[in-house]
């Protein structure tokens, strides 16, 4: 059954990635990116990295494709006004070179994944996917072994923050 919800997960995240990829209307890509992380979090959750699904839907789908969508729906002023429609259209000029770019990181995928010995890995993959979780061991590790630069790295987005909060308004001190 597993496999089975794999590939089928496979096949929507990449179907929605190229519709991302070959939509010319902003805001059918937009969603469409949004299936396409759902589905990568998927993959991820399946073969056991459920720390790393977890942040993928919080940042990727809870941060930065809700920004895209507001972005796009609030500044949909210089759209398309033909018959009382109001659409962003986009336009592809660098297809080729897209497409050029797309299929030489496939076939080095492909390349990859034909070289690889998936015998001794699926042997095992399932049956430990239910018994191990990996959010917990890293909880622990940044808590105790990473504690300084776990709180490094706060102290610096939270500089980051406060330098883009300066920047952008429009009262310098």
């Amino acid at each position: 059954m597993i496999p089975f919800v794999f590939i089928a997960f496979i096949v929507l995240t990449v179907i929605s990635a190229c519709v991302v990829l070959w939509s010319n209307n902003v805001l059918y890509a937009a969603f469409s990116l949004l299936l396409t992380f759902f589905g990568i979090a998927a993959l991820y959750v399946l073969v056991g990295a459920d720390f790393i699904a977890i942040t993928q839907l919080l940042v990727y789908v809870g941060g930065i494709l809700v920004l895209l969508l507001f972005g796009v729906m609030l500044t949909n002023q210089n759209g398309n006004k033909e018959n009382g429609k109001n659409d962003i259209i986009g336009t592809n000029t660098n297809r080729f070179i897209g497409f050029a770019v797309a299929l030489g990181l496939f076939s080095l995928l492909f390349y990859a994944f034909a070289k690889t010995n998936f015998i001794d890995i699926q042997s095992n993959l399932f049956e430990s996917i239910e018994s191990f979780s990996t959010t917990q061991n890293i909880g622990v590790l940044l808590m105790t072994d990473f504690v300084l630069p776990f709180e490094v790295s706060g102290v610096l987005l939270m500089a980051t923050l406060i330098g883009a909060a300066y920047l952008s308004s429009k009262t310098k001190v």
